[in-house]
């Protein structure tokens, strides 16, 4: 395939890649079928098999990293006594399955909502049947992304949901979760997981003549049906489909199979090329919820060819003796189905691992043109891996090369002799398994060493674009994550730091577009997501102090919110939560207790232990204020944390209503108002710091007139720290991942097991002054206590943010727990927590 111009090489490159320490004896020896799986959030699984000190057993190892922090990989011995041959993330990216040579499948997931600590619970199996293709079953959610609307203002124009039955569903239309494998011999068996836990596993042979089965794919169809693709791996047998339906009669799991239409790779029909691809390697739909198009590779030892067919309603023509008899039939002609070949390559060098879009996006004929018009392809490629160790994207539909990567083996063939000389040189490194990222933006290959290699691909495929272009295409794809909860680090993997001031405008913009309950949905979402992108900056790194300690703001709210108790049970009036934001911004008193006055006191009444429990909690809010209204007066550098919030009227507001409960709270019991330490005894500092922050406001309430504070407010702030001692605020660490290392397009060398040491990173010395150094406290981020120097509690830190808390929870007050359970399966962020070593500090 001829490459077109410069675009092809610009398209795609390493982002960093991750090997094995090299150890004399035992070795991580890839196993034979490697494979791996990438999740929605961003965690990728991937086999190995681990060979002991006197190399007779094999243990087959399955590793999982988090794409931010790859050498912390969680191994763990599979416990399959064969080689592994599938890998399967069910849709929320939270469970995986896998299946290996010996029937046996297992479900693992989480410990403790650890990423880095997995454990099988439940499983199924087929004795001593090898699994060919597994799948989830389909939980009946499905987008389309229309290229066409991108600059529609309505998530939902832009991100359609698509009509899709589950697989099967339980009483009153919920989805059932569990499992389909299809087996060596020809058996399809389905695994139901039920709410209480049991699981119900049903076995079926896919069709009266059972005949082997070497390759084999999973679909969903939108009515609820599994349509399963079969070979027997010689190119001269046909490649069968089936329809398979499963019920639940009676407590017991049924399956009902029927032939659909089969086909003859056409590379076979060809008298060119009759006996040249003795093999079909690789079967494979387009996607999980395209039953309709399938993806079909046959190879020799050398080369291969590939072909993309789809599944077509075609009428049938009926004979004319017939059309008089049955006027019926005249008017209307029968229809069949039919598959029909799309596209085919010219003969290639010989695949060795395929991956397949998984970004939903819509395929009708505009969308496509509108793609084609932007250079918006994320989606509409497929990889190849090659045995000379390069990567080709082609076309989904019409197979064209849209890019190509060659790898370090694969040096541009010059001549015909350097490409003898290197076919006798041994063997080649090359990707034995390949999984694209949930948004296409990124592939992640293994290799015949078990070594990860993270490859970049550029949305456009290396089409240079202005500015403003590039900046909707990533902007398009950072809306889907936000709208699906899907992990946008991928996507961070393309921004550069000029584009974050505008890519956070534009995200703001779009997400004020939308009506008021999906923003509500979405509030906290967006914040963290802009928090990553300022990361990526070294000018805006402060503001992202500033989004996490929002989203602290807005969880420490809700939770002292939920605790206020109506007096009257049966009040049809608005919740006391309520009830105290719409007092609080009708009444603009600047003196804590007028305000308080309006508020019925009986709904604050809670229990003394409760009170002194949130102390810890009071005391942020409290400091927060202080450190905020002390930073007023030098309000024109920026770069300090807590710049934002001084022009925050929706976040100030929240703080002033705070700082009114609290106020209630300590007439209840003064020991859980927050500790200053004030110069004079007689000083009310709680109401002077309402006053103060009353002021400020007042100035930026409404969003479309802020006005200046003033000349008096200045110069009292500027009197605080003569008055309290201004507190350490104890911002969150710049994350140690691996992303703000990847901007400058080096590539990045990393180990498995070895975190890499934080060299030449421009953006943290400046950040070092918010951050404590090595030797000082540890702090536990959420519940604000003090770990110590050396922390003995184990602890765990957020992927996304970094942020840092205690494992297992030092309280017993139940208000407290509520508090623990906002952020036990993620951080405030969304970011999935993972064990740290205990020796962190």
């Amino acid at each position: 395939v001829p490459l077109r111009g410069p675009r092809a090489s610009g398209a795609m490159d390493l982002a960093y890649v991750c090997e094995w320490e090299k150890k004399p004896k035992s070795n991580h020896c890839p196993s034979i079928p490697l494979v791996c799986a990438w999740s929605c959030r961003n965690l990728i699984a991937f086999t190995t098999d681990l060979k002991n000190e006197e190399e007779k057993d094999l243990t087959h190892m399955v590793h999982i990293i988090d794409t931010e922090h790859p050498w912390d990989v969680y191994s763990v011995n599979s416990g399959h006594t064969e080689v592994i041959t599938c890998l399967e993330w069910d849709q929320s990216g939270s469970r995986l399955l896998s299946a290996d040579a010996d029937g046996h499948i297992k479900c693992w997931s989480m410990t403790d909502h650890l990423a880095n600590s997995w454990e099988n619970t439940v499983g199924s199996m087929v004795e001593g049947d090898p699994v060919v293709a597994l799948s989830w079953l389909h939980n009946g959610v499905k987008l389309a992304l229309h290229v066409e609307k991108s600059g529609a203002s309505n998530f939902g124009e832009k991100f359609s949901r698509v009509k899709f039955s589950p697989s099967l569903t339980l009483f009153g239309g919920k989805p059932m979760e569990g499992w389909i494998a299809v087996t060596i011999s020809g058996l399809v068996t389905v695994s139901l997981l039920k709410p209480n836990g049991q699981v119900l596993t049903s076995t079926e042979s896919l069709c009266r003549l059972r005949c082997r089965v070497a390759l084999a794919d999973v679909a969903f169809t939108g009515g609820g049906n599994i349509v399963v693709a079969t070979s027997d791996g010689s190119s001269t047998s046909p490649v069968q489909f089936y329809k398979v339906c499963v019920s639940v009669v009676n407590e017991k799991c049924k399956i009902d199979t029927e032939i659909l239409p089969s086909l003859f790779m056409r590379c076979t029909t060809d008298p060119a090329r009759k006996d040249k691809y003795p093999a079909i390697t690789h079967l494979k739909f387009l996607a999980r919820d395209m039953s309709e198009q399938v993806l079909l590779c046959a190879s020799n030892q050398n080369s291969s060819i590939v072909e993309c067919w789809s599944l077509r309603k075609e009428g049938l023509p009926v004979n004319n003796i017939f059309q008089q008899i049955s006027p019926v039939v005249g008017d209307k002609q029968p229809m069949i189905l039919k598959w029909r070949i799309l596209s085919a390559t010219n003969d290639l060098d010989r695949v060795s691992a395929v991956a397949l879009p998984k970004l939903p996006i819509s395929l009708t004929n505009t969308d496509l043109k509108v793609a084609n018009d932007t250079k918006f392809f994320p989606g509409l490629g497929l990889a190849l891996a090659f045995h000379d160790g390069s990567v080709h994207i082609v076309h989904r539909l019409s197979l064209q090369m849209m890019a190509v990567f060659y790898g370090s083996s694969s040096q541009r063939p010059v001549d015909e002799q350097t490409i003898k000389r290197q076919r006798t040189a041994g063997p080649l490194v090359h990707f034995k398994a390949m999984q694209l990222s949930w948004t296409s933006l990124a592939l992640a290959g293994i290799d015949s060493h078990g070594k990860l290699s993270m490859l970049r691909i550029s949305p456009s495929m290396g089409h240079v674009l202005d500015m403003n272009m590039s900046l909707r295409h990533l902007l398009f794809l950072l809306e889907y994550c936000m709208v699906t909860g899907y992990d946008w680090w991928d996507i961070l993997l393309h921004v550069q730091p000029n584009m974050v001031q505008n890519l956070v405008e534009k995200l703001h913009e779009e997400y004020m577009r939308q009506n008021a309950a999906l923003q509500q949905v979405l509030s906290t979402r967006i914040v963290a997501m802009k928090a990553s992108l300022c990361k990526l900056s070294s000018s805006t790194i402060a503001r992202v102090c500033d989004y996490h300690a929002k989203l602290f703001l807005i969880a420490i709210s809700c939770t002292l919110k939920s605790l206020l108790r109506p007096h009257f049970l049966n009040t049809p009036d608005k919740s006391p939560g309520d009830r105290l934001t719409e007092i609080c911004s009708k009444i603009t008193d600047i003196d804590i207790d007028k305000v308080m006055i309006n508020l019925k006191t009986e709904e604050f009444v809670l229990e003394m232990t409760t009170l002194q429990s949130l102390q810890q909690l009071i005391q942020w809010v409290g400091d927060f204020v202080l450190y905020l209204l002390a930073s007023l007066p030098n309000q024109g550098s920026p770069v300090r944390p807590g710049h934002s919030f001084l022009r925050d009227g929706a976040s100030l507001g929240m703080f002033r209503e705070l700082m009114v409960v609290i106020r209630i709270w300590g007439l209840l019991k003064p020991s859980c108002l927050p500790v200053y330490t004030a110069t004079s005894d007689t000083q009310d500092s709680m109401s002077l710091l309402f006053r103060l922050l009353t002021k400020l406001w007042l100035c930026c309430r409404e969003e479309n007139h802020i006005t200046e504070p003033d000349d008096t407010l200045i110069d009292e702030c500027c009197l605080l720290p003569s008055q309290l001692l201004i507190p350490n605020i104890d911002w969150l660490p710049i994350n140690d991942g691996i992303i703000s290392k990847l901007q400058n397009k080096q590539l990045v060398r990393l180990q498995f097991g070895k975190a890499p040491g934080l060299v030449g990173h421009t953006v943290s010395s400046q950040f070092d002054a918010f951050v404590r150094a090595p030797g000082q406290p540890k702090i536990d981020h959420l519940r604000r206590l003090h770990l110590g120097a050396y922390p003995t509690e184990e602890c765990k830190s957020c992927t996304r943010c970094g942020c840092v808390t205690m494992l297992k929870s030092p309280n017993k007050v139940t208000a407290v727990k509520q508090w623990e359970q906002r952020w036990i399966k993620n951080c405030l962020c969304g970011g999935l927590w993972r064990r740290m070593p205990l020796s962190y500090s």
